[in-house]
């Protein structure tokens, strides 16, 4: 049996996706599915059960490979729910949620022997300074200062884990953090504001035929040329079914594909998957977040690499023409 936290969100719901396309629909998701159309998500999926985020111990512990599982063991937990707004300021809900939650987890896939594989973020690189490396040495997590509160709850969590892995022996029988930049595809309606560039631009398309992105405030970049690594999540997905088929995988990776694009690349992907030129205005950033705003991410992707990660990843115009035509322009966009 697999648990997905965040089952019903926006990677969870796609890795669910991709474990039925295995063949596997012994999977649980936790999650909070509110009074939106979040269960939209997951309403094609085949799943053993859904509960909340304070029943998963509970539920864990009933479903202990050292107990009776008559009903069937948990071997692995996949992590991805989160607290993941950026812009939230209620710090203490931040560390109950990211933080305290994720140490809790890991304990009992420690106890219990269960696989762990966690979602930690990009955000814990802060503006860049220090790079994009995915190396986990004391030295190196200690250099990085992330932006936000939920780039710090990750930070932390990530500092934590891998000191316990390293120094103390203390870890799941596998365990991997994985440091998901800017991940885009079906299935991330429910999350408003939090959406990616891609959705939102497609929107704009077929509202207004033009798109609005940041000006650039600084003199080192164009209007448009603030740069990310953009990941589709169909590459999310096989990373980590990748990791399950390798259980002698340990570590902190990075989740990108390695290549940065510009906005302008990204926005004009989209129009041309909708077979229409681009037309783009600039808007002044708020002044608010300007110091906080990040104008490069990268991902080194060397890690994961050496790992033994072969498959290629989708090129930014391959998975911005997918996401359009199979998805956002079709009467169902669920997957």
């Amino acid at each position: 049996m697999i648990v997905v936290t965040g089952g019903a969100g926006f990677i969870g719901s796609n890795l669910v996706a991709g474990l039925n396309e295995r063949g596997i629909d012994d999977v649980v998701v936790c999650d909070v599915l509110g009074t939106g159309d979040k269960w939209r998500n997951i309403a094609k999926r085949e799943i053993a059960d859904v509960i909340g985020p304070d029943s998963l111990f509970d539920y864990l512990e009933d479903h202990d490979s050292a107990g009776s599982s008559r009903w069937g063991a948990v071997d692995a937990v996949f992590h991805l729910g989160a607290n993941s707004s950026t812009t939230e300021t209620d710090v203490d809900r931040i560390v109950d949620q990211n933080l305290a939650y994720t140490l809790k987890l890991w304990r009992h896939c420690t106890e219990r022997k269960v696989r762990l594989i966690y979602a930690s973020s990009a955000a814990t690189y802060g503006d860049g300074s220090h790079g994009f490396d995915d190396d986990s040495s004391p030295a190196a997590l200690a250099a990085l200062q992330p932006l936000n509160p939920y780039g710090w709850s990750k930070h932390a969590a990530d500092r934590r884990l891998t000191r316990l892995a390293r120094e103390a022996g203390l870890r799941p029988p596998q365990w991997a953090g994985l440091k998901f930049f800017n991940v885009y595809g079906p299935n991330e309606y429910h999350k408003d504001d939090m959406r990616s560039v891609v959705a939102k631009a497609y929107e704009q398309i077929v509202e207004t035929g033009r798109v609005r992105l940041f000006r650039s405030h600084r003199p080192d970049y164009t209007d448009g040329g603030q740069t990310r690594d953009f990941v589709h999540v169909d590459d999310c997905v096989a990373v980590m079914l990748w990791l399950l088929d390798h259980p002698e995988v340990n570590g902190l990776y990075n989740m990108g594909t390695g290549q940065g694009r510009t906005f302008a690349d990204l926005v004009g992907a989209t129009f041309r998957a909708m077979d229409r030129e681009p037309a783009i205005d600039f808007i002044d950033m708020p002044a608010q977040i300007r110091d906080r705003y990040q104008y490069f991410t990268e991902a080194k992707m060397e890690r994961l690499r050496t790992a033994g990660y072969e498959a290629p990843f989708l090129s930014l115009e391959d998975g911005v023409t997918r996401y359009v035509r199979n998805f956002l322009a079709t009467g169902d966009r669920y997957l």
